[in-house]
């Protein structure tokens, strides 16, 4: 592949994305063909091919001075060597490789095809390479993330200590993580006791090493682990995405934080510590306490303090001066002086107080005797035989006007009813004639021949037998006289 010396995409023989789209061309002539026909058409048929990805070795790797990079990945299978053309721009190259290209590389290359139509060949315009392998790797992580995160792994968050003892280590001596530490200690609390355990960060069997590096200060007696390094490619990181490491975190008797590579790297060992930090720095940062800080705050707690204590101590002097101007320190005389005033206004109280008990007691005892001679038993004998003749001339009115008139309705009564009387009648020559069962004759009809009667009189009653019957009309005079009255 010849070098483009062009300064820019557009100078560059492949064009650049930023490009106007070409014209696909019109249908061909039927049966012929123009060269620019041809190429218009190749090149809308390889655009619609979309985004594609491509697997090969890296080979003629170059480096213009305008930045981009050309590269060919080449491939041979079923005995046949086959090339393809590629390009980074300039703007993408450090978003596109994210670890250096070298040349014989197994990678995989991301992009769409383009048609350079003044030599008549194709490139591949990469956005993204990846080393072969690593989408494998990627979907291997995150069956390894969701696996750990059923189990639980990424739930615990212990907190930190405020002033550990020893703060642990797990990094290579020999990295930028480490100086990056050493430099927040001296920042913040230099000569901060630190444990280091060196390991290898990267390469063959990285994740043992560093897992045994924890293990090992978990063990040494340590209050919190720091595990972090530097920032890089994610084959650079990869063996804190594996299993041991997390599984040591995970077993760490005591709070782990993680600051391996940068803020926008994301590792199983982030998920699985019980603090991530963004970088190395932030991870010591958390850790090591800032001693100005404490400094300060003792400051203030002391001054605090001591404001207390002079508070207390005026106060405590304030009362001793109110307690040596107090009257009793100055004149002890007048306790006995207040004491004879204070007995003397007593006995005019108690003596204020008899003389009003006494006169209370004879206003009590004078009322007493006037309701005594009230009481006199003659007194009251005499009251009531007044009360008494006064009740009897009450009594004895309405009494007799009552039996009074009671006479007189009762000789009425006698009147009428001597006027009413059957033997009233009797004593005016009339008789009550009875049959044999004492029931009354009203009817000549009601006896029979031979019947005995009896006839009561005024004075006396007569018994007799009935000779003959003779019935017949009654006469006007008997029917108007009263019931009971007979010849």
């Amino acid at each position: 592949m010849p070098d483009m010396p062009h300064d820019s995409a557009q100078d560059s023989p492949y064009g650049s994305p930023d490009d106007p789209a070409r014209d696909p061309g019109a249908s061909p002539r039927p049966g012929v063909w123009t060269v620019g026909e041809l190429s218009a058409r190749l090149k809308h048929l390889l655009g619609g091919l979309g985004r594609i990805a491509v697997e090969g070795e890296v080979s003629g790797l170059k480096r213009p001075a305008s930045g981009h990079l050309y590269f060919d990945l080449k491939d041979k299978s079923r005995g046949v060597e086959a090339v393809v053309h590629c390009a980074i721009w300039r703007s993408q190259v450090a978003r596109a490789t994210r670890s250096p290209l070298e040349e014989g590389a197994k990678v995989v290359a991301h992009g769409r095809l383009d048609l350079y139509a003044p030599r008549g060949n194709y490139t591949l315009i990469v956005d993204r390479v990846e080393p072969r392998g690593i989408g494998a790797l990627l979907e291997q992580l995150e069956r390894l993330k969701r696996e750990l995160a059923e189990k639980g792994w990424f739930d615990r968050a212990r907190p930190l200590p405020r002033l550990p003892q020893v703060v642990g280590v797990v990094t290579s001596r020999d990295g930028a993580a480490f100086q990056d530490v050493l430099r927040t200690r001296s920042l913040r609390w230099p000569l901060y006791p630190l444990r280091i355990a060196h390991t290898a960060v990267q390469g063959p069997g990285a994740s043992e090493k560093i897992a045994d590096a924890i293990r090992r200060l978990d063990a040494s007696g340590v209050d919190v682990i720091v595990v972090c390094r530097g920032g890089g490619s994610l084959e650079d990181l990869w063996a804190f995405n594996e299993l041991p490491v997390a599984r040591a975190i995970h077993d760490a008797s005591v709070p782990v934080v993680s600051g391996v590579g940068h803020e926008t790297d994301l590792t199983l060992c982030d998920l699985v510590a019980d603090h991530r930090a963004h970088t190395p720095t932030d991870a010591a940062q958390r850790v090591i306490p800032e001693r100005r800080a404490l400094e300060d705050a003792l400051e203030r707690q002391a001054q605090y303090l001591l404001d207390a204590v002079d508070r207390a101590l005026e106060r405590r002097e304030d009362r001793l001066a109110r307690v040596a101007n107090a009257r009793v320190l100055r004149d002890p005389r007048w306790i006995t002086g207040d004491r004879a005033e204070a007995l003397r206004r007593l006995g005019e109280r108690l003596a204020r107080a008899g003389r009003g008990a006494s006169e209370r007691a004879t206003m009590r005892l004078d009322h007493a005797g006037s309701r005594l001679t009230g009481h006199k038993p003659a007194a009251q004998l005499e009251r009531a035989a007044a009360r008494i003749a006064d009740l009897g001339r009450r009594l004895a009115g309405p009494p007799a006007r009552r039996l009074e008139a009671t006479e007189s309705r009762v000789a009425l009564a006698a009147r009428a009813l001597s006027s009413t009387s059957p033997f009233a009648v009797l004593d005016r020559g009339y008789s009550l004639t009875e049959d044999a069962s004492g029931a009354l004759v009203r009817d000549a009809a009601q006896l029979a021949e031979g019947a005995t009667i009896t006839t009561r009189f005024a004075r006396g009653a007569a018994t007799s037998r009935v000779e003959s019957v003779q019935p017949g009309e009654a006469q006007r005079e008997v029917d108007d006289a009263p019931p009971g009255e007979g010849a």
